[in-house]
């Protein structure tokens, strides 16, 4: 009898331990899951503005030509030359053209309004704050902990031009709970997340000169 109770003892220490391992690692994959889902922001974000600082650099550097290929008038004593009979003048003219031609500028201009329009989308894109950031502005305005469902839904309804997803907002709250910016608490089998309000910076040391002064 004593040896049944010992070995149900030691099952029941190995099931316990088991079940600690598998809550540490389904933690684990969370956290990492939800820095996966950072970085991949900022990868699309840093590609994004890639393709369109290579864009920029092609309509810069098509524009250069154009401006730099003005047409050198030919000097005076050329064009002073024995005209061809019935085609007085015609040298003459040819060397006082006009520098540029209209469809020459058009064609610049063209291309001054493309540089102008992807710099229009780098500083929109700039503007827009991430996805982890939203989250994290959403908490720290709430009074009360909220679900992964509550965010998503109050997301979706404050920038509706922004597609969320309760799973990518669950990871994200998982990544900041992993960096102590975020804390999670459980109510039955629901899960819900509050701020960590950020410390406060310490007040920067007064210069030496002031100091001396005082």
């Amino acid at each position: 009898m004593s040896e049944t109770s010992a070995t149900t003892e030691v099952a029941s220490q190995y099931a316990a331990r088991v079940a600690s391992d598998l809550e540490s690692n389904a933690k684990e994959q969370e956290r990492i899951g939800a820095e996966i889902v950072a970085l991949q922001e900022q990868l699309t974000a840093l590609q994004h503005d890639h393709r369109v600082l290579v864009n920029i650099q092609q309509a810069l550097a098509g524009a250069a030509p154009a401006a730099g290929s003005t047409p050198v008038p030919s000097p005076r004593k050329d064009a002073v030359a024995e005209p061809a009979p019935g085609r007085k003048g015609t040298r003459a003219r040819k060397g006082g053209a006009s520098s540029q031609s209209p469809a020459a500028k058009k064609s610049t201009a063209k291309k001054a309004s493309a540089a102008k329009a992807p710099a229009k989308a780098v500083g929109a894109k700039a503007a827009g704050p991430t996805l982890v950031e939203l989250v994290r502005r959403h908490l720290v305005a709430q009074s009360e902990p909220r679900s992964a469902a509550e965010v998503s839904a109050a997301l979706a309804q404050d920038h509706p031009e922004r597609p969320v997803r309760t799973t990518v907002v669950r990871n994200t709250l998982e990544g900041l709970v992993a960096k102590q910016q975020a804390q999670r608490t459980k109510q039955g089998s629901s899960v819900y997340y509050t701020a960590i309000d950020a410390p406060e910076p310490a007040p920067a040391p007064e210069p030496a000169s002031q100091a001396e002064s005082k």
